[in-house]
């Protein structure tokens, strides 16, 4: 998650244009933006926004389901991955955080609440196919940082009961359970110490509730230790292959090599920076570096583990892609590249939903 204003998406397919293909996708931050705004119904979504995600953008574009992120901003400035060393992200005020994550799973229960034929909050697979099968989006709660959650994690059995059924321990900034990784170009991920014992509690905790881990933001200490801990399968809800894109941000081959030992999954993040072999934020990336970085995660984790994890709402993404309504041009770029349409299925829908199946229930 770094949040950024994208450029004008490109138009939406007209009526007559075919059916689009379904999609789960791993990542989106369309809860801070509505936030943001003072939105707490999500009117926003359904009568259009600026942005990446709103209703028709998602009917457009064929999602239909994915993980929606509850992301607390902290009181200081935003990453710019493409130059070089960014500051160091302070410590965020537990008492903040979880007034604002409150706030943000709010916004979701009433979305749902209010337009169960547009949206639904789920908390197993079944659910996400029922509300496909209905023609709503299936929502699942995903928490981005656990600063709201203190050491004895009684606000986990909280938000587990309102529906949480992912969490990443950290965002790239410190916190009681461990270190995130910063946003560094050129680097590895391997900076700083890993999981806090109250992480470590914290995962276990987790494979006990069977809530989802993800390791997107997580150094590569704190990636081993998961790895280490939790008997589930590893996870990266939105991330890019490092040896196309050296960010500290993306993941090793090392690790897409334990991903794929664990049976996990990682969705590709649609972040320009962490596409480009420079690092640059340049909208004008090509479409086919996506394909790009989907052929390698095969390569590594077979045609199980890979699946889509765009960022919306909280990245800068190639022009030609824009939000929602473009995942066709994301789609398109894959069958370019010689995929297969039982592969573009499996990246597109079944893998998520195989490995919430798996983890969630």
């Amino acid at each position: 998650m770094a949040p950024d204003v994208p450029p004008p998406a490109p138009p939406a397919p007209g009526p007559d244009s075919p059916a689009p293909r379904p999609v789960f996708d791993g990542h989106n931050d369309l809860l801070l933006h509505l936030w943001q705004a003072g939105d707490a119904t999500g009117r926003g979504f359904f009568e259009g926004r600026a942005g990446h995600i709103d209703l028709a953008r998602c009917r457009a574009g064929g999602m239909a389901g994915g993980f929606f992120a509850i992301w607390v901003p902290g009181q200081h400035g935003l990453p710019d991955a493409g130059a070089g060393l960014p500051p160091a992200f302070p410590p965020l005020g537990p008492d903040r955080a979880r007034v604002v994550t409150l706030a943000m799973a709010g916004i979701l229960v009433r979305m749902a609440r209010a337009r169960p034929d547009a949206i639904r909050l789920c908390t197993t697979a079944a659910q996400v196919e029922a509300a496909r099968a209905a023609g709503a989006i299936g929502a699942v709660m995903h928490l981005e940082g656990a600063e709201a959650i203190g050491p004895d994690l009684a606000e986990l059995e909280v938000l587990h009961a309102a529906g949480l059924r992912s969490i990443g321990p950290v965002w790239s900034r410190d916190n009681i359970f461990g270190q995130g990784v910063p946003f560094r170009f050129p680097s590895g991920p391997d900076i700083g110490g890993g999981l806090t014992e109250a992480g470590k509690r914290l995962v276990a905790e987790c494979d006990r509730l069977g809530i989802m881990i993800d390791l997107s933001h997580l150094n590569e200490a704190g990636f081993w230790d998961v790895a280490a801990i939790s008997d589930r399968p590893l996870v990266a809800t939105h991330s890019c292959v490092h040896a196309l894109c050296p960010s500290a941000r993306n993941l090793t081959d090392r690790q897409l090599d334990a991903i794929a030992e664990r049976g996990g999954v990682v969705g590709l993040n649609f972040a320009v920076q962490f596409l480009r072999p420079d690092g640059a934020r340049d909208p004008d990336t090509a479409p086919d570096l996506l394909a790009r970085h989907l052929a390698h995660l095969v390569d590594r984790l077979g045609e199980g583990g890979v699946a889509l994890g765009s960022d919306y709402d909280g990245a800068l993404t190639p022009r030609a892609v824009g939000g929602a309504e473009g995942l066709p041009v994301v789609i398109a770029a894959m069958r370019a590249a010689g995929f297969g349409e039982a592969l573009v299925n499996r990246i597109c829908w079944e893998n998520w939903l195989g490995l919430v199946r798996r983890v969630i229930g």
